[in-house]
């Protein structure tokens, strides 16, 4: 949409495109085998070779990362040898992310980032890869210690990862040592989005929201879950509203962090670019002129919607892949507010992010090469983002106060007739498990606790 929204055409663009939300060591399930096929994350079967057969591959197999330190080496040389643009004309964010603080930020990433950290985290954590249509699925599964633990998969959006929930890992499985209580333990599943991170790159169309959705419920009933629960936030919420459309077997309820509770009428009024409906209540006023301010920061969304295979630039730049990631066209708005603040933040007692996991985040797309694979999501997406689906299954929805627009209780109802629990909370925004991990955990215990 123009910033001016002067025309419907626009605003459904703009609608399309909105969300905000390697080389590696592959197992067999007996001995590690390096691969290195062209940054793909290709996983070799346990499966041997003259064993194999034309039939589904419905194998799990152990995964382990392991970057090579010439590709460390690498990425530190081109943050070195960046082409620099001039300092911006402007004394805010208006002409994208200045150049002050994005040469700061290289210059910590090129000298004192410490990649192996995050990927010390990573291994500590049981990861797998399986195949599901025809695409290798990678995935961490933590199983509680707790017996009566209820399953849950976790999705994460663009531009993040897995990495944005490794700190609410653990405070999920094992809740006594966060607060909670042994009844409100989980089993943890995690798996990267295709395209994404470890997972591997869909080499035709097709892998949006609906068939992502397909995919979890395969993935969870091959890990032998027959009733379990989803979450997700950024694009994850619109897979776990598929989630919800498609009701697989054993899904009991969802939870969103971005909940799609735009009534038609709203919606119609957003397309059009004119005034709001009549009779909106103060909060439902609010929510929508949170969405119109929404709609008119999504540049780099309608980019990646229309043109992604263009964006060879965050291929080859490692800065010009975290200028990409780091834009949200609102500066210190939201959702940016939280990656901005982080960028000066090199220690949080309480979970805020910090620069070392903004960097853990870039540099995992850098190292798989995902910055233009993952961006493809954006063209293949055809639906519309905030407006109802039909969900008709049980929802829980949690508000954060700096999500992209605060989903009013009216619309959530209505948009959800099955809804279990609904909250607002004090603090968090746009990356929730992220931003504040504690206060996102004690959510999903309160929110699948009918369900127990």
């Amino acid at each position: 949409m123009l910033r001016d929204t002067r025309c419907v055409t626009s605003a459904v663009t703009a609608l399309s495109s909105l969300i905000f939300a390697a080389s590696i060591e592959a197992l067999t399930m007996t001995t590690p085998q390096p691969v290195t096929t062209n940054d793909v994350p290709t996983v070799i079967s346990s499966v041997p070779a003259k064993e194999r057969t034309t039939a589904i591959d419905s194998t799990i197999r152990p995964f382990r990362i392991n970057i090579p330190e010439e590709k460390l080496t690498e990425l530190r040389r081109r943050i070195l040898a960046t082409q620099w643009p001039e300092k911006e004309t402007v004394t805010d964010h208006s002409q994208g992310v200045p150049l002050a603080p994005m040469q700061e930020l290289a210059r910590y990433w090129a000298t004192d980032y410490d990649w192996r950290k995050v990927e010390a985290k990573l291994n500590a954590l049981p990861q797998f890869v399986t195949n599901i249509d025809g695409l290798d699925i990678h995935f961490i599964q933590v199983r509680s210690k707790e017996k009566n633990a209820l399953p849950l998969i976790i999705n994460h959006g663009w531009p993040g990862s897995i990495i944005e929930q490794l700190k609410i890992v653990d405070r999920l499985t094992n809740p006594t040592a966060h607060g909670g209580s042994a009844a409100d333990a989980f089993d943890v599943v995690i798996p990267s989005m295709p395209g994404y991170g470890f997972s591997g790159k869909p080499t035709s169309t097709g892998w949006g929201p609906e068939r992502m959705a397909r995919a979890w419920a395969v993935l969870m009933k091959r890990l032998g879950y027959n009733r379990y629960v989803a979450q997700g936030g950024d694009w994850g919420a619109f897979v776990v509203d598929q989630m919800g459309l498609q009701a697989p077997a054993g899904l009991l309820a969802i939870h969103t962090n971005m909940p799609a509770t735009v009534p038609a009428d709203v919606d119609k009024a957003l397309l059009a670019g004119g005034p709001p409906p009549s009779g909106l209540s103060a909060e439902e006023r609010r929510a929508y002129d949170e969405l119109v301010r929404t709609f008119k920061q999504v540049d780099y969304a309608k980019y990646m919607a229309a043109r992604p295979q263009s964006l060879y630039g965050i291929a080859d730049s490692p800065v010009g892949l975290a200028a990409w990631l780091l834009d949200h066209n609102d500066a210190d708005g939201q959702p940016a507010v939280a990656v901005v603040s982080a960028l000066s933040r090199t220690t949080s007692a309480t979970g805020e992010l910090t620069r070392d996991e903004i960097l853990d985040n870039i540099t995992l797309y850098w190292l798989t090469n995902t910055g233009v694979s993952s961006s493809r999501l954006y063209w293949e997406y055809k639906g519309g983002f905030f407006n109802t689906k039909g969900v008709s299954i049980p929802v829980a929805v949690t508000v954060f106060p700096s999500e992209q627009y605060q989903a009013p209780r009216s619309w959530t109802a209505r948009a959800y007739p099955k809804l279990i629990y609904y909250n607002k909370v004090d603090k968090g925004g746009h990356f929730a498990a992220w931003e504040q991990p504690q206060l996102f955990a004690s959510e999903l215990r309160a929110a699948f606790k009918s369900l127990r």
